[in-house]
């Protein structure tokens, strides 16, 4: 049972894949809290507006093993919480 990120667009309103799988919900957060970084460093917030429900700025998704995802905003959850 693996879990998966993928991002979304909210410009453009959709939702994109991104490679890799993660054996458990901590490694999955760690990668999203890589690809935030990578946002980050393309998508400014100075410009986005972060991660802020209103900003446009692209958000990562953590999809569990039985498909159902949360919004990763880069505060590690405690294991199993989510």
């Amino acid at each position: 049972m693996t879990w998966i990120l993928k991002g979304y667009d909210t410009f453009e309103e959709r939702f994109y894949a991104l490679s890799g799988e993660y054996p458990s919900q901590q490694e999955a957060e760690r990668a999203a809290e890589a690809k935030l970084k990578e946002i980050e460093g393309t998508q400014p917030t100075v410009s986005t507006g972060e991660q802020e429900e209103d900003g446009i700025q692209d958000q990562i998704f953590v999809v569990r093993p039985d498909g159902t995802q949360y919004r990763y905003t880069g505060n590690p959850s405690p294991v199993g919480s989510q």
